[in-house]
């Protein structure tokens, strides 16, 4: 009868439970992995022999037949090492411990014995609590971020040698966590440093407390960026579910820095413009997590988004409608969540100072320099806001903006009544994620503000997306104020909160 041990494998972000079943007969010495595990899979015997063999155990001169189960989906890895090796261990009858169904193993095994820290571990403990796992043992680098997940016994170990002792019963558990120093918070991006640029930062407010794109448009040195890498210290704190999240998918991505805690802060993503279609969405042979997700639930930065690859940008489209990607391989094909909110900034012109003396461009050129950013993108940025320099005089006075401390006490009373209002419906946590229909039923206008719209509708000729765009954007000014009804200065202000296509349809390409 073949020994079963439990572990996991990743799929997405999430996990499911995987069988590890070990078998050894008579028969030409060989060790044998089925179960459609990948390269590093099939390395795994090397190193499960070396390993055995240097904690003077015995690797039999048998045939070993090793499965992963479930048989029918793909498995990529190396944390099935410490599974494997207990399993050859305990069919050959070298060590003996009851209760292994209680118990699920991840970890990877070095040539030396020691057990190395894998990626993917919280969706790994997730699972193991869903599935009714008491005990779970982890490598002792992983302790931190297995133990976010309360319910389960977490052990941690940094030897195989440790594991067996512990299985046994010979030495009792003890792990001592070791401090780390907390690192402080950057406190140099502030608000209070943006300068002169008042009217665009109530714009860049409405953005953050209603989840809102926004993409920022002038001359070289007015403070787009600037206002851009300082949105994250106004927005909303995340939920613990929120954060949950962001942080699976760190972990499945290998880039959690700090493995012994959630990520607390909305990610802010700021890719350069030469990132290909894969960095941005997400692929590779693995079908691995890309910008798009790895922002999910904070901020995507695209600067210079005109200088962008054109096919990258138009890849957007679906995540930005859907607040999801789908990434189709031939070996396997994966959703990943990208709930993202997109922050763009891009000069107005080839020379960049447009409306100016000293810009000879013409309209010609304009045009065909934003058209590097399709209609159909441009129409799902909710605010694109005209951003003019500064002039010497603002600059002089050195006077301190509004400090992101007061501006995000404004956000996230703004959010506070979201989530009164979303509070029973499920994946809407802010206005710009309503559906049309339940925007039709909150955003109710009266016959004056339903009269503003339909002439500013007619003679810039938007899209019915951009309609409940306006009227999405609306409900976030009501929501800033703090008034219940949308009336015309809520509607004229997300009117106002298309710069870009109001002046394009002033020019004229020769």
């Amino acid at each position: 009868m073949a020994v079963v041990i439990n572990s996991f494998a990743i799929s997405g972000i999430d996990s499911y439970m995987v069988k590890i079943e070990t078998e050894v007969t008579y028969g030409k010495p060989s060790t044998i992995i089925v179960g459609l595990g990948d390269a590093s899979v099939k390395e795994a015997k090397e190193r499960i022999e070396a390993s055995i063999n240097h904690e003077k155990y015995e690797y039999p001169k048998m045939k070993i037949v090793i499965n992963l189960a479930p048989c029918d989906i793909k498995k990529t890895g190396s944390h099935f090492d410490l599974g494997m090796a207990l399993g050859i261990l305990m069919k050959t009858n070298q060590i003996d411990f009851d209760n292994v169904d209680e118990y699920a193993f991840i970890g990877e095994l070095s040539l030396n014995g020691d057990i190395r820290g894998v990626t993917g571990v919280l969706p790994m403990v997730i699972e193991a609590k869903k599935q009714g796992i008491k005990k779970l043992i982890v490598p002792a680098i992983n302790y931190k971020e297995a133990k976010l997940v309360s319910g389960i016994e977490i052990y941690a170990f940094d030897k195989l040698i440790d594991v067996i002792n512990y299985l046994e019963n010979k030495v009792p558990y003890q792990y001592e966590v070791q401090s780390e120093e907390e690192t402080a918070d950057d406190k140099f991006l502030d608000f209070k440093d943006v300068e002169g640029q008042d009217t665009v930062i109530d714009f860049v407010v409405a953005a953050a407390a209603g989840g809102h794109n926004l993409l920022l448009t002038g001359p070289p040195g007015c403070g787009k960026s600037m206002i851009a890498k300082r949105i994250p210290t106004i927005l909303p704190s995340m939920t613990e579910e929120e954060a949950l999240e962001v942080t699976k998918i760190y972990s499945v991505a290998g880039i959690l820095k700090e493995k012994g805690s959630l990520i607390t802060k909305r990610p802010f993503r700021s890719p350069h413009n030469n990132a290909s279609l894969n960095a941005l969405i997400g692929g590779g042979t693995y079908a691995k997590p890309g910008e798009v997700s790895l922002a999910h639930n904070g901020v995507l930065f695209l600067d210079e988004i005109a200088e962008f690859n054109k096919n990258t940008l138009e890849a957007l489209r679906q995540p930005m409608e859907d607040n999801c990607v789908s990434i189709s391989r031939v070996r396997q094909s994966q959703n990943y969540p990208a709930n993202f909110m997109l922050v763009a900034a891009m000069n107005p012109c080839p020379c960049g100072y447009y409306g100016e003396e000293r810009c000879h461009c013409t309209d010609y050129e304009v045009i065909k320099y934003r058209n590097k950013i399709s209609g159909p993108v441009l129409d799902r940025i909710d605010i694109q806001k005209y951003v003019k320099g500064v002039d010497f005089t603002n600059i002089s006075k050195h006077k301190e903006g509004r400090s992101s401390k007061e501006l995000k006490a404004m956000v996230e009373k703004a959010k506070e009544i979201q989530n009164m209002r979303f509070k029973n419906f499920d994946k809407i946590n802010c206005n710009a994620q309503m559906p049309n229909s339940l925007t039709k039923e909150i955003c109710i206008l009266d016959s004056e503000s339903y009269k503003i719209l339909e002439n500013a509708y007619n003679r810039f000729k938007f899209s019915a997306r951009s309609y409940y765009k306006f009227l999405n954007l609306a409900r976030t000014f009501a929501d800033l104020e703090g008034e219940t009804n949308i009336n015309k200065n809520h509607i004229i202000k997300a009117i106002m909160c298309r710069d870009i296509e109001k002046e394009e349809s002033k020019m004229m390409a020769m």
